[in-house]
């Protein structure tokens, strides 16, 4: 590397490099902004510009110089043009910079100029000059600098490590750069986790060094650090800095084991390789993956769980101890079992460490280990009578059963050292077969022979095999031995019974029994079938088999059996070595002597078995010998051949000598085998020895830890081409250790090829040493030795509990249970049972799964306790575990004890929240709610839920039989652990429109899972199903019927009846489609409501204007409503062009036009409202057709109600009159009987055509009615007889006056002139008079519809907003004035507009007032209006409707200047004439003066065309007539005539201005409170009645005459004295004046006149009224028609004041609160609290004031 690493290397000198992975931003780091400065000039120096045509470098950049030296760089030009450049030179100003290069320079095309320029410089610092170059096109310059050197380090902005693990470490490189001049020391600092390496270094200029970031995380953790490089002079103490940003990404590796064998076989929760069963010594491999499945790469170690490793090592193996995983890979193990004892089962635990894993794994092995099972197909061979030197073959088969290949050996000499022999002798049998063996008899002694032979099974006991057969020579002929004679000997010997009196009650006894094959019954069986042979102790065969080979002198099994042996030999075995054969010897053989004892009581017979030429002899081979008496033999060694081996086993049979009376053939005994091994080795002294080459499997036998007899086989080869001998250390008795152990054989010879198997016997011992013991084996006479370990050591039983023998439970609640694992560890050598005892009075409290079981070493088992507390207090409890070898279940019982600690709680849940209001569902739908159940009890809690559901709302029936509960809880069991809160789910779907209120009830459950308590609640849960619902809270109206007022609207719509059906449920049909869905096939949809509503757009004249209404829809629930208008075509199906049949009816052809010509239109047709949001919605009808138009539009929302709306609209030709009516029927107000004044009622018909309406009320039935009720007038009309203007309404007023009271029904015909009658049908009804002080007497008509009164939301396109639509003054008296306050507010930010009423009509005028009449709005401003409702002095009642022309400045300037330039070019054309004679262009010639124009010059266009007026009235009457050419062409000439712009078209407000005025007797009778809060005017306004209310209908009695007052002067008094009264108040003398006066006495008090009661008044009024009505005459006029009386007004000078005083207070409550709306005066304001001074300094200042005024 270039740098110098002074630091140590972290990674280490074998790290693997790998790419960088660093940010992509590279910066630079120097000295701040002169670092900064060189790098940019750098660049800038090194890239060309152009200038003026001339390419150069924008500037010469000098960084290497030192002091008093010169330095030059060159300047080149380059004329890149196709012409030749002349320069100007202007040198550099300063003295630092030179060139010699003259002023004025020539630069060729396509050549280059050379300028030198010096730098000289004289002090350590930056210079800055230029070079100017200037030339006929411009000038440029060159820029000239010099900078001082300093170090910079280029890094990136950030380094990206890769992912890593918790743990673990990751790195990455990234390059650190000297990008100076300058050589340049560097130092990192930085914190964990990171490390950067090498920390520190010395980077020359323009080298760079490779940075190495190490990522070490400790915690799962998002990193980002930065680091800090320190750089500059080495030893500078200011060094420059730069950071990078290090960002690290750490999370916890995860490691999981998969194997195909466990995914089937879980146990306990992890992960099981079950190995199965495998033969002893074999091997088999299964495989298991370690899977990564976290994203970053983890390390991992397998190990085995500490404890319980067996001596021998352990079987499993596996090939990874540690390595590791990619994310998303895995890596397969290998395990590798390999038993060695048989019939154990291994188990072993391999625990998976993952570093930085927050769990562990453990992998269960286990594995079965299985041995030979081998048999015989016979235990008896019987030979039956051979003749002396006979022989005799029989054969018996060896079967092996097991799947494990099986080695055997009999123990037999077989080269004639025994009348027996088996062929073969040894061998290998393999799995499931059988082997038949031959067994020879070969007698030379007539005499019976019984053998008991043992077959040797590596790894297995060895099977015994019963050799029996007799002898018979000429003279001898001993009776036959049968196998029945093997089993009574085997009782006789048990019973120790010598008489021979009691072997024939034996042979009586019917229990001894033989089997078909005359073969002995187990001893077992024989010795059940006695039960007084239970006291006996019976030898194993093992057993005697081990007597037999040692001679008889076995004093291990002599111990532990009481039976003894009747014939003994000592020694067992003889070792004959170095001897030498007696042809080449003097001295005598070598012999050896053998001693036998008789143990019997009878004198017995020993033969031993010649072999013929075998090296061994023995002498005598035969004598008797006496009871309890011993006799000796002398074996000897000769052998003919030198440096050879021998071996064998010499045999000797005793049996009982035979008296004439024991000759019975049912009283005849087995006769005994002893034998003897001998091995011998005829090698000369010096001679080498045979080099053995064998094989000893296994080198270690370890008995089980047992203290009982325990038996293990070896296998011993000779795998040479020698004979091999073996034989025991001869000091093997010598050491204690090795004294208790047997081997048989203990020596033998094997042939080249064959084997021995070795069988050893010990008991273990609690001293022996726990690493084991050793013995040498002699192979080849000593010269070669063996070595055996045998471990041999009794071992204690161990187990272990976790948490030191105790379990605590947790705090549980009474009657539930709790439980908790544990795991109970087989830690010794041996398998063991074990058993739990818990005492009895504890049972009810704790139990465990599983109470008992049995476990192989190493092997743990999970067990689960069970907690029940029964009160609430602690318990503390001790189970005791039992656990003892499986082998001895009878003895070395261990005992455990555990502590169990518990506590009992009482448990109880609540909810968060006592009440939960889930708020308004849609039918039909579902809402998921969470209601947080805490348990703050100490122990957890089992309950169960139940719901009970009630309907709050009086009309819904619930029967909880039939309708489940709309309230479904996700999980109604549960339990709720200790201080914990868990979420309830739920889910709402109500499946009607009612309020819900459910009970959420608990109760506990026990550890059975029944109910232990009560129900108790845990909350309330409330809910409202609801449809969507909609509502119309506004309308208006434009084009064709903008002065409808929005009442008269209100009744077009039908809009009370769709708020109704709108708020209202809907009924299942109307639920058939939930949301808009095409399902017909016919242009004429079916319907699936029952609700029909008319939408009536009243009329218009054909051409005219769209008639456009507007409504406002308002969601009023708490649920988003999905709302659409579906026309005819929405709702069919679209068919293909093949399926249309092309037959229509008269009505689809008509709704086709319909919708072709968009007569009817929505806009929008659909649309979605949130709740509380609103909406206008649009619909128009055009007036293109002439006639009446009926158009079915359904009206949809989705999920709630389907409502069919017929939309109609009526189109009048403009020739045509035609009135418009709202409805063919009318309800007047309801009226009290024998009223003397009822009130003056109105009916509304509008003119919807284009001409003026002369309609006639038909007064004859008027007539007909007056007379059907004695003459009384019950209704008549005022004005029968009018003309209402086009597009205006009328208002024909009606005086009802009931007799009775009833309903009146009346249908009078109105004839329209020139057009068709219509006959409305009025109702009117009559009621009797209220009682006294009710709160409402005069009940409004039902029939009036109920419209809002103020407007909440502005229309689309309104500029200017009412604070509210309607105002009600309610009941009033005759004759007085009231006022009301509104606003007129501007809603537009950049229009101003200007608002005019219209009160043009007569009685407008005189009831209403508004002030001001005309104003102008600013964008935003709004402006106070007063109302003064002045009512008439007949009742009435009013409905007026008021109208503000709202017109936009910015419309009327274009008008105006529109107008303006309409007018100059009128005056231009009348001004203006063209001369058309030809003939003046011929008199040229003459001279005559023509005068000279002055002025502009004749314009080149066209001049505008002549203007005219309008003809649209004629056009519009001919449009739908055929025209002829030269109608078409005059039509065509007015055309281009310019018309008279038009004024625009204002927008229209309506104000609606509602009371009743009642007569003042009638007034006090129903509100005497009222009275006096009204105003009464002195001069009452007379009730206008046109001229055509003289007709024959009479008019009731009392009506007032007409008269109208014009006060102009009384305006100017208010005015005036308002403004005096105002300078009094502000004035401060006046102020104080009146304190002045307040101090004084009063004087004189002038008496005041009486104030007038109700009552009074109440008088008075019945005096007047009676004065002015007179008596009904016969005809049922009210006095003369022509003299009418008239009501004299006088005014009073003590009245004329209160007028006064009226004004203005009124006008000063007008003002403050205008001045209130300018934000000058806030109502709000707390009053001001003024601080008087003490009362002594106020009577002094009093008392000083009046001194001075008497002075």
């Amino acid at each position: 590397m270039l740098a110098e690493a002074r630091g140590p290397d972290l990674l280490g000198s074998g790290a693997q490099w790998k790419p960088s992975t660093s940010g992509k931003g590279i910066k630079h780091s120097g000295n701040k902004h002169r670092q900064q400065g060189a790098e940019h000039l750098r660049q800038a120096s090194s890239r060309k510009c152009c200038f003026l045509g001339l390419e150069t470098r924008p500037e010469l950049v000098w960084e290497d110089w030192d002091l008093g030296k010169e330095f030059t760089k060159t300047l080149v030009i380059k004329n890149i043009q196709s012409k030749p450049q002349k320069l100007h030179l202007r040198p550099p100003v300063s003295r630092f910079f030179t060139t010699l290069i003259p002023q004025i320079i020539v630069v060729s095309p396509g050549t280059s100029f050379s300028i030198p320029i010096t730098f000289r410089p004289l002090q350590r610092c930056e210079y800055e000059d230029s070079v100017e170059f200037q030339s006929k096109d411009g000038s440029f310059q060159v820029c000239l600098r010099a900078i001082i050197p300093c170090h910079a380090l280029e890094v990136p902005d950030s380094v990206l490590l890769p992912i890593c693990a918790v743990q673990h470490s990751t790195y990455t490189t990234f390059l650190l750069k000297n990008v100076s001049k300058l050589q340049t020391c560097f130092q990192w600092e930085c914190a964990a986790p990171f490390q950067l390496g090498p920390e520190q270094g010395l980077l020359k200029p323009g080298h760079g060094c490779h940075i190495t970031v190490v990522f070490h995380p400790q915690e799962a953790l998002v990193y980002q650090q930065q680091a800090y490089c320190r750089f500059g002079e080495e030893g500078d103490n200011e060094m420059s800095c730069c950071t990078v940003l290090l960002q690290g990404l750490a999370k916890y590796p995860c490691l999981q084991l998969r194997s195909k064998s466990s995914k089937n076989e879980k146990e306990q929760g992890g992960p099981v390789l079950h190995f199965g069963s495998v033969a002893v010594g074999q091997s088999l491999q299964k495989y298991f993956d370690i899977f990564n499945p976290s994203p970053v790469t983890a390390s991992f170690s397998l190990s085995r769980l500490s404890g319980g490793v067996p001596l021998l090592g352990s079987e499993f193996n596996c090939d990874i101890t540690r390595g590791n995983v990619a994310p998303g890979g895995s890596l397969q193990a290998t395990v590798t079992y390999t038993p060695a004892v048989v019939d154990t089962v291994s188990v072993e635990y391999l625990s998976l460490n993952c570093k930085g894993a927050l769990n562990k794994t453990l992998l269960k092995l286990t594995g079965n280990c299985i041995g030979p099972k081998v048999s015989l197909s016979s235990s008896v061979v019987d030979f039956g009578c051979v003749e002396e030197r006979g022989a005799v073959i029989q054969t018996v088969e060896l079967v092996n059963s097991s799947p494990v290949e099986a080695i055997y050996q009999w123990d037999l000499d077989c080269s004639g050292h025994s009348v027996f022999s088996m062929q073969p002798a040894s061998g290998t049998l393999r799995p499931h077969s059988c082997i038949t063996l031959k067994a020879v008899y070969r007698p030379t002694q007539p005499f019976a022979h019984h053998r008991r032979v043992a077959c040797f099974i590596l790894h297995r006991d060895p099977v015994f095999l019963d050799l029996i057969g007799t002898c018979h020579s000429e003279c001898q002929k001993p009776a036959v031995l049968k196998p029945e004679h093997l089993v009574l000997d085997r009782l006789h010997w048990n019973r120790s019974e010598d008489p021979p009196d009691t072997l024939t009650a034996m042979q009586q006894d019917h229990n001894i029994q033989l089997d078909q094959q005359r073969v002995l019954c187990p001893l077992e069986e024989q010795s059940n079938q006695r039960p007084d042979s239970a006291a006996v102790v019976l030898s194993t065969p093992m057993e005697d088999y081990y007597q037999f080979c040692l001679g008889g002198m076995d004093l291990l099994s002599s111990s532990l059996s009481s039976l003894s042996p009747r014939v003994s030999v000592v020694p067992y075995e003889l070792l004959f070595n170095h001897k030498i054969p007696s042809s080449l010897s003097t001295s005598s053989t070598s012999s050896q002597a053998v001693s036998i004892t008789n143990h019997t009581r009878r004198k017995v017979s020993l033969v031993w078995t010649v072999a013929q030429e075998s090296p061994f002899s023995i002498s005598p081979s035969s004598c008797d010998l006496a009871p309890l008496k011993s006799t000796s033999f002398r074996v000897t060694y000769d052998p003919k051949q030198l440096n050879t081996l021998h071996g064998g086993q010499l045999e000797c049979f005793a049996y009982y000598k035979q008296d004439n009376h024991h000759v019975e053939e049912r009283l005849l005994h087995p006769p005994w085998c002893v034998i003897v091994r001998v091995i011998g080795h005829s090698f000369q002294p010096g001679k080498e020895h045979f080099i053995p080459r064998y094989s000893l499997k296994p080198h270690q036998v370890v008995f089980p830890g047992l203290s009982v007899l325990c038996y293990r086989t070896v296998l011993l080869q000779n795998v040479g081409d020698l004979p091999l001998t073996f034989c025991l250390d001869p000091h093997h008795n010598s050491n204690p250790a090795l004294a208790s152990m047997s081997v048989v054989p203990s020596c033998g010879l094997i042939q080249p090829g064959d084997h021995k198997i070795l069988t050893l016997r010990t008991t273990p011992t609690e001293d022996s040493p726990k690493q084991g013991f050793s013995f040498q084996l002699q192979l080849n006479a000593a010269k070669h030795t063996q070595e055996l370990t045998v471990v041999s050591v009794v071992e204690k039983l161990c187990v272990s509990l976790e948490e030191d023998s105790s379990i605590y439970f947790k705090p549980t609640a009474v009657g539930s249970q709790t439980q908790r694992t544990q795991n109970l560890r087989n830690l010794s050598r041996l398998p063991l049972r074990f058993q739990w005892s818990i005492p009895e009075s504890d049972q009810e409290l704790i139990f465990v799964e599983p109470d008992a079981g049995e476990l192989h070493p190493n092997e743990s088992s999970v067990q689960t306790w069970s907690f029940s507390p029964l009160a609430e207090k602690t318990y503390t409890l001790k189970p005791t575990l039992t656990f003892w070898p499986t082998q001895t279940p009878e003895c070395n019982i261990s005992h455990l004890t555990l502590k169990v600690v518990g506590t009992g709680s009482i448990g109880f849940i609540k909810a968060e929240r006592a009440v939960v209001d889930v708020g308004e569902i849609l039918v039909g739908s579902y809402r998921s709610i969470e209601i947080p159940l805490v348990n703050n009890s100490p122990c957890p809690v089992t309950f169960c839920l139940s719901v009970q559901q009630i309907l709050l709302d009086e009309e819904d029936i619930y029967d909880p039989k039939t309708e489940p509960s709309v309230l479904q809880l996700d999980c109604e069991r549960g339990t709720i652990a200790s201080h914990t809160t868990v979420l309830l789910r739920s889910t709402v779907r109500p499946h009607r429109r009612a309020q819900y209120l459910w009970t959420i009830n608990y109760q506990t459950l026990n550890s059975s899972g029944f109910v232990s308590s009560p129900p108790q609640a845990v909350c309330e849960v409330r809910a409202k199903g609801v449809f969507p619902t909609l509502q119309v809270t506004d309308a208006c109206s434009s084009g064709s019927v903008d002065r409808l007022d929005k009442v008269h609207l209100w009744k077009l719509f039908s809009l009370d009846c769709l708020n109704e059906h709108l708020l209202s449920n809907p009924s299942t049909v109307e639920l058939t489609y939930r949301t808009p869905t095409r399902h017909s096939l016919r242009s004429c949809p079916s319907v699936f409501t029952k609700v029909l509503l008319d939408f009536n757009f009243s009329a218009a004249p054909l051409n005219s204007h769209p008639s456009t209404i507007m409504l406002m829809f308002h969601n009023p629930g708490s649920i988003p409503v999905d709302w659409t208008f579906l026309f005819p075509e929405d709702q069919q199906i679209e068919l293909e062009y093949w399926a249309e049949t092309g037959e229509f009816s008269s009505t689809e052809l008509y709704q086709m036009k319909v919708q072709e010509n968009q007569l009817f239109s929505i806009s929008p047709r659909s649309g979605t409202l949130l709740p509380g949001q609103q909406r206008a919605v649009q619909f128009s009808y055009s007036h293109e057709f002439a006639g009446a138009d009926q158009f079915p539009i359904v009206f949809k929302l989705s999920y709630g109600r389907e409502i069919l709306l017929n939309f109609q609209g009526v189109t009048v030709e403009r020739d045509r009159p035609y009135l418009h009516f709202a409805s063919n029927q009318h309800v007047f107000t309801p009226v009290t009987i024998g009223d003397l004044t009822p009130p003056t009622q109105v009916y509304e018909v509008y003119n919807g055509g284009a001409v003026p309406v002369h309609y006639e009320v038909d007064t004859a039935v008027l007539s007909q009615l007056q007379v059907d009720n004695f003459n009384h007038p019950v209704l008549c009309c005022l004005n029968p007889v009018g003309i209402v203007l086009p597009g205006r309404t009328a208002m024909l007023e009606f005086i009802f006056s009931p007799l009775e009271a009833k309903i009146y029904y009346m249908d009078i015909p109105i004839y329209i002139q020139d057009g068709d009658s219509t006959l409305v049908k009025f109702e009117g009804c009559g009621f009797g008079s209220p009682a006294l002080g009710s709160s409402n007497p005069f009940k409004c008509s039902d029939a009036e519809p109920t419209v809002p009164c103020v407007q909440r939301v502005p229309f689309p396109g309104q500029v200017v907003f009412l604070s509210e639509d309607s105002v009600s003054l309610g009941d009033i008296p005759v004759c007085s004035r009231s006022s009301r306050i509104f606003f007129l507010t501007n809603m537009s930010r950049r229009d101003t507009v200007h608002c005019t009423w219209d009160l043009a009509t007569q009685c407008n005028q005189q009831v209403v007032q508004i002030h001001p009449e005309q104003c102008s709005l600013c964008p935003g401003e709004s402006i106070l209006c007063v109302l003064t409702f002045t009512s008439t002095d007949y009742p009435t009642i009013y409905r007026l409707d008021l109208i503000c022309q709202v017109t936009q400045e910015a419309a009327l300037a274009r008008y105006h200047d529109a107008l303006q330039l309409w007018e100059q070019e009128k005056k231009r054309q009348h001004d203006e004439f063209t001369i058309l004679d030809k003939d003046l262009t011929e008199s040229q010639g003459e001279s005559v003066a023509v005068p000279v124009r002055k002025g502009p010059q004749f314009r080149k266009y066209k001049t505008l065309p002549p203007i005219c007026a309008s003809s649209s009235c004629e056009t519009l009457g001919t449009i739908c007539t055929k025209l002829t050419r030269a109608e078409r062409r005059a039509h065509r000439e007015p055309a281009k005539v310019w018309k008279s712009p038009e004024p625009p078209q204002p927008a229209l407000l309506h104000l609606e201005v509602t009371a009743r005025s009642h007569g003042t007797l009638e007034f006090l009778t129903h509100f005497p409170d009222q009275f006096n809060k009204h105003y009464r005017c002195l001069q009452s306004v007379k009730s206008q009645r046109p001229e055509t209310t003289l007709s024959s209908t009479p008019l009731p009695a009392g009506l007032p005459p007409q008269t109208h007052v014009h006060r102009p002067e009384r305006d100017i008094l208010i005015y005036i004295l308002d403004s005096l009264l105002r300078g009094i108040l502000d004035d401060e003398a006046f102020a104080q004046t009146l304190i002045t006066l307040a101090s004084r006495p009063v004087t004189y008090q002038p008496p005041l006149p009486p104030t007038p009661q109700p009552q009074d008044l109440l008088n008075g009024t019945k005096a007047e009224l009676k004065e002015q009505h007179s008596p009904v005459d016969n005809d049922g006029t009210a006095g003369c028609s022509g003299n009418r009386l008239q009501t004299k007004t006088t005014l009073s000078t003590e009245h004329v004041p209160a007028d006064m005083i009226e004004d203005v207070l009124l006008n000063t409550l007008q003002n403050l609160m205008m001045e209130a709306v300018r934000g000058e005066l806030v109502l709000t304001v707390h009053p001001r609290t003024i601080i008087l001074p003490p009362v002594s300094a106020r009577i002094r200042r009093v008392s000083r004031a009046m001194e001075e005024e008497k002075m």
